[in-house]
């Protein structure tokens, strides 16, 4: 059986699952309302009307949502 190569003079520069830094949060934010504006430029208009909804379970919610997904799909005339 071959031994693996381990060359134990590199440097290992990255360690996995470690933060290096804290995210900013101002930085963090600004980039979430930019791809928001971008999704509502996308779909050319509110995909669901405004307002405060309210479901009993999320499986309503989501059905709720993909239905209003798909109608913002269907062409205006």
């Amino acid at each position: 059986m071959k031994q693996p190569f381990i060359n134990v003079e590199e440097k290992i520069d990255r360690f996995v699952g470690r933060r290096t830094q804290t995210p900013e949060a101002f930085a963090s934010g600004m980039k979430l309302q930019a791809l928001a504006v971008e999704l509502h430029r996308s779909f050319k208009h509110r995909w669901a009307p405004k307002g405060v909804y309210r479901f009993k379970t999320h499986e309503e919610a989501d059905e709720w949502m993909n239905r209003m997904l798909a109608r913002s799909q269907i062409p205006r005339t």
